[in-house]
């Protein structure tokens, strides 16, 4: 049976956050489709990972049997990291925009799991074309043409580090204007902000029945 790998970053639980909601939304629906699956779920905002370390980081240029015993182990838990991603296959990821970009959270995450020739830095990693599923949450509008485009620091990013990074096959899920309906200065977009949500929900269903139909013939 297919594993899924998700992970969720949003400092807000449950429905108080629009990316969550999302992840729900394609989680439930890929478990509909897999309820004997395999689910690895880490919520990065209940647990941070620590922040990676010279030791650590030395460690992923060195071969294992060349580590020093302290490198062994600083290097452990990007060894579970990865072995978690290589294992999935499929990434589901919600990724609201804190300050223009990701939660420092899902950084860590990335900088655990980017390992030079393994993960990363070759034309085959052992991610390459794993499916990922991002939801990319947003209070405002930083689409093309909008005001605050150049803003945008989310996808940009997450395309880069997911998709030319790790290789995997990324899919952004993009609800945008989620406050407006707590901000009184953005009271003329609730009604856009609601058909955000609406289709942000069918598009992440809609994903998720897509995979999950082709890992069942797979």
């Amino acid at each position: 049976m297919p594993t899924l790998l998700h992970l969720d970053t949003s400092v807000f639980p449950g429905e108080a956050s629009a990316s969550r909601s999302v992840t729900a939304t394609f989680r439930k629906e890929w478990e509909a489709q897999h309820p004997n699956g395999t689910v690895i779920y880490r919520d990065l905002a209940a647990e941070p990972l620590p922040h990676l370390d010279g030791l650590a980081a030395a460690a992923g240029f060195a071969a294992p049997d060349q580590r020093s015993p302290e490198q062994h182990s600083a290097f452990a838990l990007r060894e579970t990291l990865a072995s978690e991603l290589e294992q999935a296959d499929v990434v589901l990821i919600g990724a609201p925009m804190y300050n223009f970009t990701i939660p420092s959270t899902l950084k860590a995450w990335l900088d655990h799991v980017i390992i030079m020739g393994r993960t990363a830095g070759a034309e085959q990693t052992t991610t390459s074309g794993t499916p990922a599923v991002v939801v990319a949450s947003r209070g405002g509008g930083y689409g093309p043409g909008t005001p605050r485009e150049s803003f945008e620091f989310v996808t940009n990013y997450l395309g880069k580090a997911l998709g030319d990074g790790l290789g995997l096959d990324v899919t952004f899920v993009v609800p945008e204007l989620t406050l407006a309906r707590s901000n009184p200065a953005m009271a003329d977009l609730v009604e856009l902000s609601d058909a955000s949500k609406a289709k942000a929900h069918e598009d992440a269903a809609a994903k998720a029945k897509e995979l999950a139909t082709r890992f069942a013939a797979a």
